[in-house]
C-alpha cells in the first residue's frame, strides 16, 4: 500500500475528510434552488405521495449516489449500504452526519432469489436491509451492475420482492457539476444553481414474481430511473451526459479526472 493510501486509511485523517465531505454537501444543497416532483403529483403534494409509501427502497443509479442524501427530508428514517471496504469510511462519516444511517456489509446483488443473493456474497447486507424495511426505515439502493453504469442489477427487484416495498426511482441533479471519469461517471454537485429531485411510478414486485415477468419488471425499473434522471436534467436546463456512457467500457485509473459539466 503506499504512503498516500495509508494517510488516507488512518483515521483521524478519514473523520476530518467525511466532516469536511458532508460540510460540502450541505453547502451545495442550502445554495441551490431545489424543484421536487414526484410521479402524476403537482409539487405541493409530494410530502402526502412519499408519506403513503413508506417505507420506500430509493434506487439510484451508482453516479448519483453522492447526491442522494438532498432527497431525505427532516424527520425522514434512510438506511444505506456500504462496503466494509476502509475506502467506504470516509463516505460512512458524511452520511451519517448527514441523517442517513449506514449498514456496513457486502451489497445485495443477485437474481430472483435469495440463493443467488447469498451467492453473490451479498446475504448480510441483504437481511440488514431487509430488516431495516421491516423497522419502518426507507433504503437508499444503487441498482447498477457493479461496473457496468445504468443497467439495473436484479438485487433492487429482490430486494423489493422479499420485503414487500416499493421501489422509488429517483435522481437528484444540480445544474452546476463536476463529472467525474469514472466507470459510473459519477456527479458532485457545486454550489449556487438550480437542482432537481425527481421520483418516479413506485414498483412492487410480487413474492411469486420470477422468470420472465421477473425480467420485464428488471427493464421496467431499468427504463424508469433513466427517464427520472433525463426529467430532472430538463428541470435544470442540463443534458444528461451521463447517458451517453450507458454501454461504454470501465475506465481505468486510480484517481478519476473530473469535468466541469
Amino acid at each position: 500500500m503506499g504512503l498516500g493510501k495509508r494517510i488516507l486509511r488512518h483515521p483521524a485523517v478519514q473523520h476530518v475528510l467525511g466532516r469536511v465531505a458532508a460540510a460540502y454537501l450541505r453547502l451545495v444543497q442550502v445554495t441551490n434552488r431545489f424543484e421536487v416532483h414526484a410521479a402524476g403529483v403537482a409539487p405541493g403534494g409530494v410530502d402526502g405521495w412519499m408519506d403513503a409509501r413508506l417505507p420506500l427502497i430509493a434506487g439510484m443509479w451508482h453516479g448519483q449516489h453522492i447526491m442522494m442524501p438532498f432527497m431525505r427530508r427532516p424527520g425522514d428514517r434512510v438506511a444505506t449500504i456500504i462496503s466494509k471496504n476502509p475506502d467506504g469510511n470516509i463516505n460512512t462519516i458524511a452520511l451519517e452526519r448527514l441523517g442517513v444511517r449506514v449498514i456496513r456489509a457486502s451489497g445485495a446483488r443477485g437474481r430472483s432469489r435469495a440463493s443467488d443473493t447469498r451467492a453473490k456474497g451479498g446475504a448480510e447486507g441483504f437481511r440488514a436491509m431487509l430488516r431495516a424495511l421491516k423497522a419502518g426505515e426507507s433504503v437508499a439502493f444503487s441498482a447498477d451492475v457493479p461496473k457496468v453504469s445504468r443497467r439495473c442489477d436484479a438485487g433492487i427487484l429482490t430486494l423489493a420482492r422479499f420485503s414487500g416495498r416499493p421501489i422509488v426511482p429517483a435522481a437528484v441533479v444540480t445544474s452546476r457539476h463536476l463529472r467525474f471519469k469514472s466507470w459510473d461517471r459519477a456527479c458532485l454537485g457545486l454550489p449556487f444553481g438550480r437542482g432537481a429531485v425527481v421520483l418516479g411510478e413506485p414498483v412492487y414486485v410480487a413474492r411469486d414474481c420470477e422468470g420472465e415477468a421477473f425480467e420485464a419488471l428488471r427493464r421496467h425499473v431499468e427504463a424508469e430511473m433513466n427517464r427520472v434522471h433525463a426529467r430532472a436534467y430538463a428541470l435544470v436546463g442540463r443534458a444528461d451526459r451521463a447517458a451517453l456512457y450507458r454501454e461504454a467500457p470501465e475506465v481505468t485509473g486510480s484517481v478519476p479526472a473530473g469535468d466541469l459539466a
